[in-house]
C-alpha cells in the first residue's frame, strides 16, 4: 500500500490550495481516506474523512465550510480542496487510508489513526 500526497505550498491568508493523494498497491475503492495534519509543537489531528464510496464526507469544525474532500476511485486519487486558508492551517498534511471502511466512525480514525500513511506535504499560510 502506497500513498503519495502532493500539492502543498505557501499561500497568503484567504487563498486556496488543493492537495492530492494518489494510491497504489491496493484496491483503492475498498479503502476509506483520511486527511490529517500536524502543526509545529502540536499533536496530529484528523480533519477530514471520506468513505470508500465517496458519499459520506466528514469534516472537523475547524475546516468545515472551507475544505472539501473528494475522491475518484477510477483514478485512485483523493483530493482536499482548501479555501479561505488561515495562518492556523499551517501544518504538514498527510493522507492516510484504511481497509476497515464502514467499521468505524470518522472520529475513531481521527483518534486512533489509519493503517497506512503517505508522506506529508507542507502547507504554509502567511498572514
Amino acid at each position: 500500500v502506497q500513498l503519495q500526497a502532493c500539492g502543498g505550498g505557501l499561500v497568503q491568508a484567504g487563498g486556496s490550495l488543493t492537495l492530492s493523494c494518489v494510491g497504489s498497491g491496493f484496491n483503492f475503492d475498498d479503502y476509506a481516506i483520511g486527511w490529517f495534519r500536524q502543526a509545529p509543537g502540536k499533536e496530529r489531528e484528523g480533519i477530514s474523512y471520506i468513505n470508500s464510496w465517496g458519499d459520506k464526507p466528514y469534516y472537523v469544525d475547524s475546516v468545515k465550510g472551507r475544505f472539501t474532500i473528494e475522491r475518484d476511485n477510477a483514478r485512485k486519487t483523493a483530493w482536499l480542496l482548501m479555501n479561505n486558508l488561515k495562518p492556523e492551517d499551517t501544518a504538514i498534511y498527510y493522507c492516510a487510508t484504511d481497509p476497515r471502511d464502514r467499521y468505524y466512525e470518522p472520529t475513531w480514525y481521527f483518534k486512533n489513526g489509519m493503517d497506512y500513511w503517505g508522506k506529508g506535504t507542507q502547507v504554509t499560510v502567511s498572514s
